[in-house]
């Protein structure tokens, strides 16, 4: 077989390779091309889990640790904390790892890479090669594990295996539902802003959602927050989604899909059933945003070290007053600001002396994938573990000045 110093992968290979492949062997082809091109022992893809906690290990039928099996499918949870996975899921950097020889010698190395798509962190490739790899080897493995996280986002439209995969807890009914009214991405990242989200679905609700669209001048964003429980929740959820986004494809501006949204529900539902929300818009050329307020929770804005709701006016919710015409209002910002808009659910009588507060500025320098996720566990963990209402929040971090190209190294910020 080659040397590593020889070994340079062939990305046009490997995508033809994939692209011949079925879509649930997408991870298996990536893991024979690496094994043959850098003589690696051991190749596996672990996805992110759906619990934010763990990583799960994708394989076949014979794997010994695997704690669900779906045909000839395999997952194996592995939790992050304390682990390198969980370190590379963090940082968004390449660890490698010495492997003992138990004679104070080195019997070749584990490489954990980052598989991430504009800060979505979709999970960590991992390869045991014979020898310590030196940095074009390194660099061959970040750009594999960059182009695996195309191939996962271009495959899992065709199958279920990765979805599968990332499910170690049973899902409801409405909890499926609330799910597709979700991004398929929790995470977004681009020249001028970091953003990302999270929803802690509780036992019997569906009706928290959060939605963002970023086209080539302005950043969309909402969040909504339906009345009820279990599918009456997901289904009065779908329709305000589903209308808001429908106006925003036309190109009505927020007034307009703020009253189309809550005209829908009105038509549909004969009883006052409503859904509070914030639809948001950001002008990227100019740097400002203006905000529908029907309501909401209001959002909490850290600026220089201090955390401060942000004083708006409260329209009625969606779908409570028939014909209401919604006020759009600014929404501050300034460069360097963490925005973090919540449902109720963050504030639930289990969790009203969580201060909120000074958990937002003990993460501030935390990317907002990793603040948004840590902010939750402490909900959960004030709630002893049992939400009795959806928990959501979507972290905003605003770098801004003139639109430019987001930095980044293969695929991690």
């Amino acid at each position: 077989m080659a040397d590593y110093e020889s070994a340079r992968l062939d990305l046009a290979d490997l995508l033809g390779a994939v692209e011949n492949a079925a879509p649930v062997a997408a991870a298996d082809v990536v893991g024979q091309y690496l094994a043959e091109a850098l003589q690696a022992t051991e190749v596996a893809f672990l996805i992110a889990d759906f619990s934010g906690q763990a990583l799960v290990r994708l394989g076949h039928a014979g794997d010994r640790a695997a704690t669900r099996t779906l045909g000839d499918d395999t997952a194996e949870r592995v939790p992050l904390a304390g682990s390198p996975h969980g370190r590379v899921l963090v940082s968004q950097r390449l660890e490698v790892v010495s492997c003992p020889d138990g004679h104070g010698g080195s019997d070749g190395a584990r490489v954990f890479a980052p598989v991430t798509n504009r800060g979505e962190a979709i999970g960590v490739l991992e390869l045991r090669l014979p020898r310590t790899p030196d940095d074009p080897t390194i660099a061959d493995v970040a750009l594999a594990a960059h182009a695996l996280a195309y191939i996962v986002i271009a495959n899992r439209r065709f199958t279920d295996l990765f979805e599968w995969g990332q499910r170690s807890v049973p899902v409801s009914v409405a909890a499926e539902i609330q799910h597709r009214l979700v991004p398929a991405s929790y995470t977004c990242e681009a020249g001028q802003f970091t953003l990302a989200g999270w929803l802690e679905p509780a036992g019997d609700n569906a009706g928290d959602t959060f939605d963002f669209s970023l086209d080539r001048h302005t950043l969309h964003i909402s969040m909504t927050d339906a009345m009820g429980h279990d599918t009456a929740a997901a289904m009065l959820a779908t329709l305000l989604v589903g209308a808001l986004r429908n106006a925003r494809r036309t190109g009505a501006d927020l007034a307009e899909q703020a009253r189309l949204g809550s005209a829908a529900l009105i038509e549909r539902f004969t009883t006052c059933e409503f859904v509070t929300g914030q639809v948001v818009r950001i002008d990227l050329d100019s740097g400002t945003a203006t905000v529908v307020n029907a309501g909401h929770p209001l959002p909490l804005r850290l600026r220089a070290g201090s955390v401060e709701p942000i004083a708006l006016m409260a329209d009625p919710p969606f779908g409570a007053v028939a014909g209401y015409d919604y006020r759009i209002q600014r929404l501050p910002l300034e460069a360097g600001d963490r925005l973090i808009f919540l449902t109720d659910g963050m504030l639930e009588r289990n969790a009203a002396d969580l201060d909120l507060a000074a958990l937002i500025v003990t993460c501030a320098d935390a990317h907002p994938r990793e603040a948004v996720q840590h902010l939750m566990a402490a909900v959960l963990d004030a709630a002893d573990g049992e939400l009795r209402d959806d928990a959501t929040a979507l972290c905003l971090d605003w770098h801004g000045g003139p639109e430019r190209e987001r930095a980044s190294h293969a695929g991690a910020n």
